[in-house]
């Protein structure tokens, strides 16, 4: 044990560093968010600590990858599978759909443009889902590196702001009713990637019409509905990731599908299944507030030990695809959703 800590300490330590500020000026400035500037953090710090390397490594690498999938495992604590069964009749047909697009979408651009496999499903289901919890779930389980999760995460932060700071525009030139901010809550909820971004675009909304908080309660319970996509997305890759590993270790032995598949996210999906009975026997959910919180703070742990590990000359030359991919899959879900909302008569 004091092995393991001598090599591993110095480089947890750093991460923990970078995590505190990082999630201090993230809650000061949510639209941007602890999870970037951590990445940010660490990616300017590389530089620095290149004669330090030999005896941070050990720790940064299980940062990002084992307190990840702690931080994954926890975030099953804020999924009520119930939500679902409340919110679904009115606003499941668009988030099906949304999700659909951006997923074939990323499917089918990555082999026309040539971006690789784990950038395209991972800015997918970021944008489609809920960008970084989404980006951080399914990292694991596809084997994706720390700059591929970097480049992801970049992505969708820039369209995150974007929506923040259109979408109100657009839909006020669109002509949504002004009345109750239901039509705007269902757009929001459905066409913005992260959680941060929906609650910015739904109170900006009903600031402009002063609805009080009612876009808002409405934007961030749709948000929510989709967030619990993340569950048989994510298992689906896992099954498919795990089978794609079994076949190519086939050729040299025995391979135990135990041992390939990620089985921290059946903690996940458990973590979730636990919420949703507790609070329907009346369990409060704040009695999930610390769970949830410090899943928050270890994604950022998480994606600070990302950013010491990503090459910023590098991602700055292979981005371009990325971020056009990013763009496509945002527009298809926008569209999508406000095909789908006019076709229903919700706007």
């Amino acid at each position: 044990m004091k092995q393991w800590i001598n090599s591993h300490g110095p480089g947890i330590l750093l991460c923990l560093f970078l995590a505190i500020p990082a999630w201090i000026i993230g809650k000061i400035f949510p639209l941007v968010g602890g999870a970037v500037i951590a990445i940010l953090s660490g990616m300017m710090l590389v530089p620095l600590l290149k004669t330090q390397r030999s005896r941070l490594d050990p720790g940064i690498r299980w940062v990002s990858k084992k307190v990840l999938q702690w931080a994954v495992i926890l975030l099953g604590f804020g999924l009520n599978l119930s939500v679902v069964l409340k919110t679904g009749a009115q606003s499941l047909p668009i988030i099906v759909s949304t999700i659909f697009i951006a997923l074939l979408l990323a499917y089918c651009l990555r082999k026309i443009w040539n971006i690789p496999e784990r950038i395209a499903v991972l800015v997918g289901v970021g944008s489609s889902i809920c960008g970084g919890s989404a980006i951080a779930a399914t990292a694991p389980v596809i084997k994706a590196d720390d700059s591929e999760v970097a480049q992801a995460i970049s992505v969708i932060f820039f369209f995150n702001v974007m929506a923040a700071i259109l979408f109100p525009l657009l839909g006020s030139l669109l002509g949504m009713e002004t009345a109750s901010g239901e039509a705007f809550g269902i757009f929001a909820g459905t066409a913005v990637n992260d959680t941060s971004s929906v609650t910015a675009c739904a109170a900006t909304w009903d600031s402009m019409y002063q609805l009080g908080s009612q876009t808002l309660d409405k934007a961030v319970t749709v948000k929510l509905t989709r967030t619990l996509a993340i569950i048989p997305i994510v298992l689906g890759l896992a099954f498919l990731t795990a089978r794609r590993a079994k076949e190519d270790l086939s050729a040299q032995g025995n391979v135990s599908f135990r041992k390939i598949f990620p089985f921290f996210i059946l903690w996940f999906v458990a973590a979730a299944l636990v919420t949703t009975v507790c609070l329907s026997l009346g369990v409060a959910e704040t009695a999930f507030a610390p769970a949830k919180s410090l899943s928050k703070f270890l994604i950022i742990m998480a994606m600070a030990a990302i950013g010491l590990n990503t090459d910023l000359i590098k991602l700055i030359r292979t981005g371009g695809k990325p971020l056009l991919l990013g763009a496509v899959c945002w527009a298809g879900i926008t569209i999508t959703s406000l095909v789908l909302q006019a076709i229903m008569g919700l706007w």
